[in-house]
């Protein structure tokens, strides 16, 4: 059908269903959802109809049961009664609907997306499966931003996001992620966020890089927690796009507390991080059973020298006979090896270094603890990776 499509408003107007089966349910669901003021006409009415709280009329249809209506749906079973639904409703002018046989009626249901505030009705030629695939289609693209749906700026309603972009794949983001990025007016990134994600954002977008990193010129904590709040105030939709998780080792808590100071609103949006996404990118189950009912993530930053109440407690973790993961650790692998084993780790212990986790350059080297550090030199893998330490990095070979 060559049609005209429209979006009615139904809202309060007298809408008559033909039918009280699954199909006529589903439809009359809908029609009360857009505010439509439901009567189903029906010899039996089902136990999902009558839930749905909608008019009921427990008879056959009439041709009067479509005094004052607006719009008709014919579903029932029988093609008969559905032939004199349609045709009562055009001797009356009134657009119906026939759920056996499109062709027969006047007006056409479509298979329908919504999406922040967007309502996508697709028509498939009267072809139902073919509508329906279409519209999960635009519905995924859509939902993980890879279909454009921003919206025009608002005023000054702006807001923060922090955005977790998982271990570095850029296929690793959670779709709401994804979306936030899609959607963003300004894009505060870090080095080891998933930058694939942002050749594709409209040339208006700001994207501010912060990555931290030695030799280079890095903003500061305080500088990024001013350009996120600046750039809020001003009523634009920023996304702090991080590696990993906002919240591991991400320093999120010092920007979601400087964007409260400021009065902006914020959220965070957590991200995978590489202490689980590493190991399992290597091979490596952080627990087994048998070998290791627990794991512990610990910063590698700092000095292992330090006392316990200053820093670490590398004898604690020593003794312990979980999993350790440890990030940020490359620069301090030696020291901290040595004083696992200073404080009882058994040198022999396995250990295994990712290096890249999850995208195409990605390393993995094994060792024993007292070599693992050397064994890293001589692959030349250095930051970013993940060092994990105990039983389970051989246990799967």
């Amino acid at each position: 059908m060559n049609g005209f499509p429209a979006l009615l408003d139904l809202t309060g107007r007298p809408v008559l269903v033909v039918g009280g089966g699954p199909v006529a349910a589903r439809r009359a669901r809908s029609l009360a959802d857009a505010g439509a003021d439901v009567l189903v006409v029906a010899p039996e009415i089902s136990t999902e109809i009558s839930a749905l709280g909608v008019r009921t009329r427990p008879r056959p249809f009439e041709a009067a049961d479509l005094d004052g209506v607006w719009l008709a749906m014919a579903c029932t079973d029988d093609g008969a009664a559905n032939s004199a639904v349609s045709a009562a409703a055009e001797q009356r002018r009134i657009f119906c609907v026939r759920a056996d046989a499109a062709t027969e009626g006047t007006a056409r249901t479509s298979a329908i997306a919504r999406h922040d505030g967007l309502t996508v009705a697709v028509n498939g030629g009267d072809d139902p499966l073919r509508a329906v695939a279409l519209r999960d289609a635009i519905a995924a693209a859509l939902d993980t931003g890879d279909l454009p749906s921003r919206r025009a700026r608002r005023g000054p309603g702006g807001h923060v996001a922090l955005v977790g972009g998982g271990p570095g794949d850029p296929e690793l983001i959670t779709v709401r992620g994804r979306r936030l990025v899609a959607e963003a007016d300004v894009v505060v990134v870090d080095r080891l966020a998933p930058r694939a994600l942002l050749e594709g954002l409209p040339a208006d977008v700001e994207v501010i890089d912060c990555g931290k990193s030695a030799h280079r010129q890095n903003l500061t904590q305080a500088e990024i927690n001013a350009v996120l709040a600046d750039r809020a105030l001003a009523g634009k939709r920023v996304v702090r796009l991080k590696g990993g998780d906002p919240f591991v080792f991400g320093r999120g808590g010092e920007e979601w507390r400087a964007c409260v100071a400021a009065g902006v609103p914020v959220s965070v949006v957590p991200g995978l991080t590489s202490a689980i996404a590493a190991p399992a990118a290597a091979g490596i189950p952080l627990t087994h059973r048998g070998l290791a009912a627990d794991f512990t993530v610990v910063s590698g930053h700092l000095d292992p020298g330090r006392p316990a109440d200053e820093g670490i407690d590398w004898p604690g973790l020593a003794a312990h006979g979980g999993t350790l993961v440890l990030l940020m650790a490359m620069e301090r692998l030696d020291l901290i090896a040595k004083e696992l084993i200073e404080h009882g780790k058994a040198p022999d212990t396995p250990a295994a270094v990712v290096h890249s986790a999850t995208l195409p350059e990605q390393q993995v080297v094994r060792a024993r603890l007292d070599e693992i550090a050397a064994a890293a030199r001589r692959a030349q893998i250095g930051a970013p990776a993940v060092v994990v330490v105990g039983a389970v990095v051989d246990v799967l070979g």
